[in-house]
This record gives C-alpha cells, structure tokens and sequence, in this order.
C-alpha cells in the first residue's frame, strides 16, 4: 500500500495536467525510499521501477504498459488499471509472502550507481535523435527553474 503522501503528490501532478510517467515517478520514488532504508530489497533497478508502476496503476494513475511490453505484461497493466477503481483488496497471505521475499533480496538496486545505470542503458535504446531532444529538453527545464530562483 503506498503511503498517503505519494499518493497526494500524484494527485496533484494530475490536477496540474501533468503526464502519467510523471505521476508514477511519485511511486519509482517512494520504492527507491523503501529499499534505501531497509523496508526489503529488489534484485535489480528494473524490478525497482516495475514494483513501483505497479502500485501506481492500482493507485489510479493512467498508465499504460509500453508498447514494447510482453502480452502478459500488458494484460497484467489492464487488469491493474481495472481494479483500481473497484477498491479491489489484496490477498494478505500473498502480500505477506512477496514482502518476505524482497526482504531476502540486495539494497544495492536502489544504490545511486545502479540507478544512473540504468538509466544510461535506457538512454541507449533510444536514437541519438530523441536522445538529443530529450537533452535540449532538460536544459530548457533548467534554465526556466533557474530564472524562478532567481
């Protein structure tokens, strides 16, 4: 169940018309909190991020699995998004069972230098085209944050 204030703070990125990746950014955050102070484990950054969307679908957020997902991937993202409005309720026994799990895995994915590799390998995937927008992009967001300081 993801605490009360991650599920505020992606309310208020929907208010704000903010897009779905970005109100389940919420989630990857609160995960990475989780594993950081010790509450389990994960075996890898990815895993990190999937547990994450997860919660952020069942949670309400709109978010479609990605086009290059396995079918069983996007049917189990269909099915997350459906019981998100139905108050649906969680087999204790099998939330007691994965919790258990993850508390025998590695705190290492959540570690800054997992973190940044992963995201240079997903940076990789891309072309160096989109790559390149999404860099102009980050320097024009940052360049607008620092007049508001200002």
């Amino acid at each position: 169940m993801p605490e009360k204030k991650t599920i505020d703070a992606a309310r208020r990125d929907a208010r704000q018309g903010k897009s779905a990746s970005t109100q389940a950014g919420e989630f990857v955050r609160e995960e990475i909190h989780h594993i950081r102070e010790g509450k389990h484990g994960a075996r890898s950054t990815k895993q990190v991020i999937a547990i994450a969307l997860s919660k952020a679908r069942r949670s309400g957020v709109q978010l479609p699995a990605s086009k290059g997902a396995s079918p069983a991937t996007k049917k189990q993202a269909a099915r997350e998004l459906a019981h998100a409005h139905e108050g649906h309720v969680v087999s204790s026994k099998r939330s007691r069972a994965m919790t258990k799990v993850l508390r025998r895995e590695g705190h290492s994915a959540a570690s800054h230098a997992s973190l940044a590799r992963h995201a240079h390998g997903s940076a990789m995937q891309q072309g160096a085209t989109e790559r390149s927008s999404t860099a102009r992009k980050a320097a024009r967001t940052r360049a607008g944050k620092k007049k508001q300081a200002a």
